[in-house]
């Protein structure tokens, strides 16, 4: 059963890694046509880099941090909000800002949890 799970890691992990290249390949030939960069489309090829990290670690630790596809989050929310920032009404923004705020905050707990500032290493190392 291990192997056959293994092995279906790697297709479905070829796939993505795959699917991903393809993706940035079109994303900048659509950049080359239209003779223009935009964040958006920044943002977006960051969001491909940040997939194929994703598949990188997975490759080689066999987990995912949670911090990976939060950064993934937060850029997609960044990019969802530079594209619809320009038609929706500015307080329609807010649900999106908030998002932000909930997922950044997460990152900067999950990063801090192993530090000495939140006082955690110091309670382990008493008992």
């Amino acid at each position: 059963m291990e192997k056959i799970t293994k092995n279906l890691q790697f297709v479905l992990l070829t796939i993505i890694l795959i699917s991903t290249i393809i993706a940035v390949g079109i994303e900048i030939k659509t950049m080359v046509l239209n003779q223009s960069v935009t964040l958006a489309d920044l943002l977006l090829m960051f969001l491909y880099l940040e997939v194929i990290a994703m598949v990188r670690v997975f490759w080689s630790q066999q987990s995912i941090s949670i911090t990976l596809p939060l950064l993934i989050a937060i850029t997609a929310l960044s990019r969802f909000i530079i594209l619809q920032g320009k038609e929706m009404d500015p307080s329609g923004l807010v649900y999106e800002a908030v998002a932000i705020v909930l997922i950044s905050s997460a990152i900067v707990i999950l990063r801090l949890r192993h530090s000495d500032k939140l006082g955690l290493k110091s309670k382990k190392n008493r008992n």
